[in-house]
């Protein structure tokens, strides 16, 4: 190879990958945050607070010897794009991406940065990665939920409110794993396999909440599964007081439902998931790729009971659940 090829060659690789190791070259290095939630949502304070743990104990301190830049999307997609268009003009090392629509707004906007996702549920159907042990392209990271979760939260509502007979699932299509279509098979069968009729409910703002609700506790023996997905997430205050008025047993993916009114919740731990994305985010820092980096499914899944949500529906909280039990609110 010729001189003046040589260095055209050298200038084309520097130009796109690893785009870490040029971040380092000029100080500290730069990571993109870009978090779904509104920045004064409790829970979302806690994923951050989390995250800086998690960097802190490998060595990285914010405003020391690491820049992050901040962003929350407050759950509005096109919010989501602004933000993306921002975050990717700083050429930062490495962009962590919050949940399933921001990871795929951040990937339609580039190829070429490193990406580590969290509280994704199905990186493989939303295209992000090409299987869970090789990831393939610029994106790795960390999922929330197995599809079997949709089933395992039938069972549990069957189990509390042993009555029931009907069962709606409530999700938007824009911003549930795959539409909604990750969970709803195991959810189906679930229902099935219990004697239960299966509904999926979808809703695609938060006028179409209330009527979807209203249409569960007009069914005789009605439930509801409010699935984890950002829309829920938002709006889970208008979902937990339309679920109380209506006198509907609801299971819920997070703690934080069930510390708001809920009445029970089985799911993973959000900020442990951030934390635990530190890790990745400091390999890549110092220059692994993500495409060598398998993605990681979560390690611990917990229970929390409100009691009062119980009382107020008449129902007794089954021995078992209560051994089991991560925490009762009272």
């Amino acid at each position: 190879m010729r001189r003046r090829e040589f260095i055209t060659f050298l200038g084309a690789a520097a130009a796109t990958w690893p785009l870490a190791a040029r971040a380092q070259q000029n100080g500290s290095p730069r990571v993109a945050a870009l978090m779904a939630f509104k920045e004064d949502d409790p829970e979302e304070q806690l994923r951050v607070n989390a995250l800086r743990e998690g960097l802190r104990a490998l060595g990285w301190r914010e405003r020391s010897n690491i820049q992050i830049d901040w962003r929350f999307a407050a759950g509005d997609l096109s919010l989501m794009q602004r933000y993306v268009s921002e975050l990717v003009n700083l050429k930062p090392a490495v962009i962590l991406a919050e949940n399933t629509p921001v990871t795929a707004a951040v990937l339609r906007k580039t190829h070429q940065i490193p990406i580590v996702f969290v509280a994704v549920g199905d990186p493989v159907g939303s295209g992000f990665v090409a299987s869970l042990a090789r990831p393939g392209g610029n994106a790795t990271g960390f999922t929330n939920y197995d599809s079997s979760l949709g089933g395992k939260w039938v069972a549990l509502l069957k189990e509390v409110a042993p009555q029931t007979h009907k069962v709606a699932l409530l999700f938007n299509p824009s911003t549930a794993p795959t539409a909604g279509e990750y969970f709803l098979p195991s959810f189906q069968d679930a229902a099935r396999s219990l004697g239960m009729e299966a509904i999926p409910s979808p809703v695609h703002n938060p006028e179409e909440i209330e009527p979807a609700l209203a249409a569960v506790s007009k069914e005789s023996a009605g439930g509801l599964v409010v699935m984890p997905d950002t829309f829920t997430t938002v709006n889970r205050n208008q979902i937990i007081k339309s679920v109380t008025e209506n006198r509907t047993p609801a299971i819920y993916p997070y703690r934080y439902f069930v510390a708001d009114g809920g009445m029970l919740s089985y799911g993973v731990n959000s900020p442990d998931i951030l934390r635990r994305s530190a890790e990745y985010i400091s390999r890549i820092i110092k220059g692994e790729k993500p495409a060598d980096l398998p993605v990681q499914v979560p390690v611990k899944f917990e229970l929390f009971i409100n009691r009062r949500a119980f009382q107020a529906l008449g129902l007794t909280i089954p021995q078992t659940l209560l051994a089991t039990a991560d925490e009762v609110i009272e």
